[in-house]
């Protein structure tokens, strides 16, 4: 298969470079194209008052276009200019953290997978629920590399829909470890925002976003609930916002 890779976490960034390996590999042909810097948390956001620069990195074992921008710029500008042929399949990961529940509307790994799929492409995302893959030295995701590109390969694409994303999480324990994967729908529960407010050198407040997701707010098989009691969770996701319910609501108050 053709297989565009991309990220949030940046073109460095060992989650990236553990997909990469994988899927050569397995004997694919990998267009890798990804931010330059972290962009986590700017969801699917794009870049639209100021040109996309791209740059061509080439290191021993690894080749790929850093962008910089977003990884749904990321997603566009690849199909749009970059790649000789329309891929097979995007993969956008692996994630340093989970994207469960709401997380997924502030994800650029999943912001670059929606792009992917709006384009009526086979489209995963794929997080590890850690975030020390770029700081700890010791950290191997090839396990979890290897396992996501061998479940990308085994689903039937056709049958899971247009415009979906799959969405699968790893524990954050060795593969060996993790508990069997599990087909789930997502929590509802939603984050409670803490902020820690500080002052730089002038005396001038900041604040950093800290927060958790309460554990009594987690519905029981929900992909939190699962992700936090070890399992690998797989969860489809597509993108069509209308509110059909509502939009009989109002139809019935004669609006």
């Amino acid at each position: 298969m053709n297989v565009l890779l991309t990220n949030d976490d940046g073109i460095r960034a060992r989650g990236l470079r553990a997909l990469y390996a994988a899927l050569m590999e397995a004997g694919h042909t990998v267009f890798v194209v990804a931010p330059m810097r972290q962009q986590s948390g700017v969801g699917h956001s794009l870049t639209v008052f100021e040109p996309v620069r791209a740059t061509v990195i080439e290191e021993p074992g690894f080749t790929g276009t850093g962008v910089f921008g977003t990884p749904t710029d990321c997603v566009k500008l690849a199909l749009g200019r970059l790649l000789p042929q329309r891929p097979d399949l995007v993969m956008s990961g692996i994630n340093a953290g989970a994207n469960v529940g709401p997380d997924i509307l502030y994800s650029g790994t999943v912001g670059a997978a929606t792009e992917a799929a709006h384009e009526e492409l086979p489209s995963m995302a794929v997080s590890h629920d850690s975030f020390s893959h770029n700081t700890g030295p010791d950290v191997d995701l090839m396990p979890q590399a290897r396992h996501a590109v061998a479940l990308a390969s085994r689903i039937n694409w056709a049958e899971v829909g247009r415009r979906r994303v799959i969405n699968v999480n790893y524990p954050a324990c060795p593969l060996e470890e993790a508990r069997e994967l599990r087909i789930c729908p997502q929590t509802s529960a939603v984050w409670k925002n803490v902020y820690l407010e500080r002052e730089d050198p002038r005396g001038v407040p900041y604040w950093w976003l800290e927060g958790e997701i309460p554990m009594e707010s987690i519905e029981p098989d929900s992909d939190k609930d699962l992700l936090n009691r070890g399992h690998i969770t797989m969860t489809p996701l597509n993108f069509e916002f209308t509110d059909h319910r509502g939009m009989r609501a109002l139809t019935k108050m004669g609006l």
